[in-house]
């Protein structure tokens, strides 16, 4: 990517590199295991026969404290009855219609798959046992207007051991920190065509890697459950932050679009040829009934060639690969 930015730096007008996609996992560590969510239950004097009833009292309070500042300010809460519903397009046209700028948009509830805990009569040793199962429950998903990150959004498990998950997206960080520094700029969807610094913006970007995550991310955590500490008063524990998914995009702003119309069917051959076609089709898509029929048309016309192509292929490193080189 150096040596493309380098060979086209004259038709270049700026250059991103930062934070796109976001996933974190918030674990309770202590209580994710069987072993240890007994010693939740005796911290708190629970006995294995009173477990249902303890988890489920514990669960409907979370519910309650988790909704209530959606329900305080008047944000709607929904409940999704289908998996295939986009969450983001309702938290998106909520916040589009209300004219949302700062704050909760709304709480979105599914029913989905969990790991959480069920009591298990051991006859052999006859004695009730916990185990970790594979279960479904309800979860609870929060979208906010984030002061510093910008749109994003966190869900719980509302059943024990009440798992986290907060998705978040670099690019929308960056406007907000742009916001702040009085940095103009352009937007469309999750690119910046324009920006009237693009130094000043990569120096802003970079910052995000400095964050300090477990005070970021514990934040919003309180937020989904406001009565964590009430509810781990006798048997402490804190959620554990790990990196489910991180993208890392770089964004290349050609100053004029007649440069980068030339350019681009040199790109797609590029990819084309040195892609594989289950990478082709995630990027692309599969190929439609008409496109198969014009390909198998082509393919006796092209064979020769396509067989040139990949012997020469064949012997070149995967350094000689790169963009800069081929493009």
């Amino acid at each position: 990517m150096h040596e493309f930015i380098a060979k086209h730096e004259n038709h270049i007008a700026g250059v991103l590199s930062g934070f796109d996609r976001l996933v974190f996992r918030g674990t309770l560590r202590s209580i994710s295991w069987a072993e240890g969510m007994n010693h939740y239950l005796h911290a708190n004097d629970v006995l294995l026969k009173d477990f249902g009833t303890h988890v489920e009292r514990v669960s409907q309070r979370l519910k309650q404290a988790s909704l209530a500042g959606a329900e305080c300010t008047a944000r709607p809460i929904q409940y999704l009855p289908s998996a295939g519903t986009s969450k983001e397009e309702i938290a998106r046209g909520i916040a589009l219609q209300d004219h949302i700028e700062s704050g909760l948009i709304c709480v979105l509830k599914a029913v989905e798959p969990c790991w959480t805990f069920d009591v298990y009569r051991n006859r052999e040793a006859k004695k009730l046992e916990l185990q970790l199962r594979r279960r479904q429950c309800l979860f609870l998903y929060h979208y906010w207007m984030h002061p510093t990150l910008g749109f994003l959004h966190a869900r719980i498990q509302t059943w024990f051991p009440f798992s986290i998950q907060v998705c978040l997206n670099g690019r929308e960080w960056l406007a907000r920190q742009m916001d702040r520094a009085g940095l103009k700029y352009q937007r469309q969807g999750n690119c910046f065509p324009w920006i009237k610094d693009w130094d000043k913006a990569q120096r802003l970007m970079n910052r995000q890697v400095e964050a300090n995550w477990p005070k970021l991310l514990g934040a919003i955590a309180k937020q989904l459950n406001p009565i964590h500490e009430e509810i781990f008063q006798a048997h402490p524990v804190n959620y554990y932050w790990s990196t489910y998914q991180s993208e890392w995009a770089i964004d290349v702003v050609f100053g004029q679009a007649h440069v980068l119309r030339e350019l681009y069917p040199r790109l797609l051959r590029h990819g084309m040829t040195t892609f594989w076609q289950r990478r082709r089709h995630a990027v692309f898509g599969p190929p439609s009934a008409a496109q198969r029929a014009s390909a198998q048309a082509l393919s006796g016309r092209s064979s020769q060639r396509s067989q040139t192509a990949r012997r020469g292929y064949s012997h070149q490193t995967p350094a000689q690969r790169q963009l800069g080189q081929t493009l």
